[in-house]
């Protein structure tokens, strides 16, 4: 603290409290020299104060006393001190404590509330969203003899923005224009923002173009809330425009904002290259990056799996002297782990702790990305560290870890911890991950009665299922081959006996048993009744009841089936062409099944090897060796890479009509493109050797 001089005036007195970097102790400096004999602060080191302490929410406490004093001491002020006082109690949701000040100005201040703070006081209303007051408020400015300017419409137009009442908004500009008040940029671009907001952008780019036609130049802030905005909806390539138009523009220019907004939005979209084209445009540009920009493009180059580059990127802004904060750690953290780097994960956990950046989040983050890679005590080692200090673990944490030992097969270890995590998390309350997974766990396991367990004790302890945890269960019956049960909990659903309703992801699950089953009228039923609650069958639920009337040799259902798919405009994947394909060759007709494969040729769906195989093995069963030989050709022509499925069905059909040097030598090739031959390919070819071979007819000695 300065040692304040016997002889104390104002214009020394501010010069130290200017000198002082941090405003608590300006305040601790203000108060010593009230305490000194002989000396009044003066307008100009009140205004200085209360602009320092305004800036620090915690300081606010200390606005009443020295508002008090300014009364006590009739000090006379300008306009500005009060102000300040008005936008501190408006920023941080104190309205009624700046009313109050506004209308006691004069007994305290000694100054009239000129056009700016009723501005002030109207954009609190506004600000905290009380409208009827605001309105009210501003009736009164023409009996107290203010007279609205340029700003008090800008608040207007901001207030119906607010409301959503655009063409309300848009009639204000109107009327402003024919006034004399020409709307500013500040008019334009708070009609855009809110269009924006409200995800109406193509109202917004009309906006945005009329500013230009009425003289208005946008400004680059109109820009920004523009390209955000359109990135925002997904769309990329209005959002590119828009920046093309900024970057050839002669009056305004690109700022750090812009470049976040560009790399962030197209990040989000899935645009990685041009994200990072946008940052290497900033770097030739020697636009100074902050600590977002930097954070955003480590989070791109992590998401398109280049940690390396993230890292790179990270070792830059250190060198910079931009320190990183526990988000950047967290996304380098997320990178090695999706990476499988564990080594590299442990170093920069240590540099976490070594920087003091780490929270429950990076915790999180780390025990599942030791669990992905199979490093299970290492995940219970991170979580007993966690457990020192209780307090900050989560419902994810406990999610994480049950998943983690679920999908790593340590079943009784994460029941264990499902029952212990109940009592320790605060409100009693788990994430609904940690049940589903369980769940999901022992269905896996085969353990569906410990399955329904854990669903007992989820509704006895007052938690809600979600669908996807009574859909898990439905697959879990299901695959233990327990229909009946699975069509039982199925019917709870429908009803009220169950807090979570059917999806289509359900009733698919569903359909898909009863269809393996060979139950297809419950499964048609099951349409019906989707159809009937207004659920659309999707390509999933025809594709399952094709495949399981091809499986039943109902092959002609399935092709009636496959032409409603057509009738209602769906178009089938290469997942449904297969399932017909493979039902047609089934039944040999294979000219059909080759009709179909030309017909994806014709609707852009493209074959796969599964479609080849399937036609190539549908050929060699009629007998049709050439049109098999054919299709080979076709695969290997398109760049196909034959597995040992494509081997056995060609070594099958050369087999079958006699060829075994042919197999043999396919067998070599096999080989040579090191895929490990099946116990398929072995038999197929042993059984050929054999039926090969003349009949051995025992000789015996008279």
């Amino acid at each position: 603290m300065a040692e304040l001089p016997k002889t104390l005036v104002s214009k020394h007195l501010l010069k130290l409290l200017k000198s002082k970097k941090d405003p608590v102790s300006a305040l601790s400096l203000f108060d010593s020299a009230l305490r000194h004999p002989n000396y009044s602060p003066t307008p100009s080191v009140f205004h200085h104060v209360l602009r320092r302490i305004s800036e620090s929410p915690t300081l606010l406490p200390h606005v009443a006393r020295i508002i008090n004093l300014i009364q006590t001491k009739k000090c006379i002020c300008a306009e500005d001190i009060p102000l300040i006082v008005i936008k501190a109690y408006s920023n941080n949701a104190m309205v009624d404590h700046a009313l109050d000040l506004f209308q006691r100005m004069t007994e305290i201040f000694g100054c009239e509330p000129g056009i700016r703070s009723y501005n002030t006081l109207l954009n609190a209303l506004a600000e905290s969203n009380q409208f009827n007051r605001a309105d009210l408020f501003f009736k009164n400015f023409r009996r107290m003899g203010v007279f609205p300017n340029l700003e008090t419409y800008n608040i207007l137009i901001k207030i119906l923005c607010k409301k959503k009442q655009f063409d309300k908004a848009k009639e204000m500009l109107n009327w402003m224009s024919e006034r004399g008040m020409a709307p500013d940029v500040f008019s334009y671009g708070t009609l855009i923002n809110g269009l924006v907001k409200s995800g109406e952008t193509n109202s917004a780019l009309k906006v945005f173009d009329e500013m230009s036609e009425r003289g208005v130049t946008p400004d680059v802030m109109c820009y920004n809330i523009l390209i955000d905005g359109l990135f925002k909806k997904g769309d990329f390539l209005k959002a590119n425009e828009v920046w093309e138009r900024l970057v050839n523009s002669s009056s305004v220019y690109p700022n750090v904002a812009t470049y976040n907004v560009m790399i962030a939005g197209f990040c989000k979209c899935g645009q990685f290259k041009e994200s990072l084209k946008i940052w290497e445009r900033m770097k030739e540009n020697e636009r100074e990056m902050d600590l977002f920009t930097y954070s955003t493009v480590i989070n791109v180059l992590c998401e398109s799996n280049n940690i390396e580059g993230g890292m790179t990127v990270f070792k830059e802004m250190v060198a910079k002297s931009i320190s990183p904060d526990v988000t950047i750690y967290n996304t380098l953290l997320n990178g090695y782990c999706h990476a499988g780097k564990i080594n590299e994960c442990f170093h920069l956990w240590n540099l976490m702790e070594k920087d003091n950046c780490r929270n429950i989040i990076s915790f999180n983050i780390f025990i599942k990305g030791l669990f992905d890679n199979k490093k299970v005590d290492e995940a219970i080692s991170l979580f007993q560290l966690l457990q020192e200090n209780p307090s900050v673990i989560n419902s994810t944490t406990y999610g994480i870890l049950i998943h983690g030992l679920c999908q790593n097969g340590y079943m009784d270890k994460a029941f264990t911890v499902l029952k212990e995590a109940q009592g320790k998390i605060k409100n009693n309350h788990l994430d609904v991950y940690a049940f589903s997974s369980m769940i999901n766990g022992f269905c896996n396991a085969g353990r569906l009665n410990n399955a329904v367990h854990v669903f007992d004790l989820m509704l006895t302890n007052g938690y809600t299922p979600n669908t996807n945890v009574c859909n898990t269960l439905i697959k879990g019956f299901i695959q233990a081959h327990k229909i009946k049960d699975a069509i039982n909990f199925f019917n709870k659903m429908v009803t009220s006996g169950c807090p979570c309703s059917p999806t289509i992801v359900t009733y698919n699950t569903l359909i898909d048993g009863l269809c393996k089953a060979q139950r297809f009228d419950e499964a048609y039923s099951l349409v019906k009744e989707m159809l009937e609650k207004g659920l659309r069958p999707d390509m999933i639920t025809n594709s399952l009841l094709m495949r399981g009337l091809c499986h039943d040799m109902k092959v002609d259902m399935a092709l009636k089936l496959w032409n409603q798919v057509l009738e209602n405009g769906l178009k089938p994947d290469v997942i449904m062409y297969n399932i017909i394909i493979h039902g047609l060759c089934s039944v040999g007709n294979v000219e059909y099944a080759l009709e179909m494969y030309l017909k994806m040729g014709e609707v852009k769906c493209v074959a796969n090897l599964v479609t080849f195989n399937t036609l190539m093995e549908g050929f060699y069963k009629v007998g049709d060796f050439v049109n098999a030989s054919v299709i080979w050709g076709r695969i290997l022509k398109s760049g196909f890479r034959p597995d040992i499925i494509s081997y056995n069905i060609v070594l099958k059909g050369l087999c079958s009509c006699h060829k075994i040097q042919d197999a043999i030598r396919c067998l070599n090739d096999v080989v040579a493109m090191e895929i490990v031959p099946s116990f398929i390919t072995w038999n197929i070819l042993v059984k050929a050797v054999l039926h090969s071979q003349p009949t051995m007819r025992p000789q015996y000695k008279r």
